[in-house]
């Protein structure tokens, strides 16, 4: 399986509302539920509105769309990551999963995922 790393480092943000949000950028992801709004988006596009962040988050992209049949692509590579202490923020979206690490831990991320049989670019 490839992964692809993403350049920017991410924020994960809990805001007021969508509102002010520039939906145009590249990587802006959002989620609400009964009780909150959340953003999560490259640190340089953070909304004004935010109650609460976390920035230095870095990413990486599941290559290829992911057709909805598949079982335990982010299960298998969580798995690798959690044998590493790694933690991990998860994104799914209609074609494929985003999986987040600290900036921190990014590097020894790459290193375990190569380790796996994983193929990063």
């Amino acid at each position: 399986m490839k992964l692809r790393m993403l350049e920017p480092e991410f924020t994960v943000c809990k805001v007021a509302d969508f509102t002010g949000i520039d939906l145009e950028r590249d990587f802006c992801f959002l989620a609400r539920t009964d009780a909150e709004y959340s953003v999560v988006c490259p640190v340089s596009g953070a909304p004004g509105n935010t109650l609460a962040r976390d920035d230095g988050w870095r990413a990486f992209r599941i290559e290829g769309e992911l057709d909805f049949a598949l079982i335990g692509i982010l299960a298998r590579l969580s798995a690798v990551l959690a044998e590493a202490e790694i933690g991990i923020f998860a994104i799914s979206t209609y074609n494929t999963d985003y999986i987040l690490t600290k900036s921190e831990t990014f590097a020894r991320a790459i290193d375990a995922l190569r380790a796996a049989g994983y193929q990063i670019d």
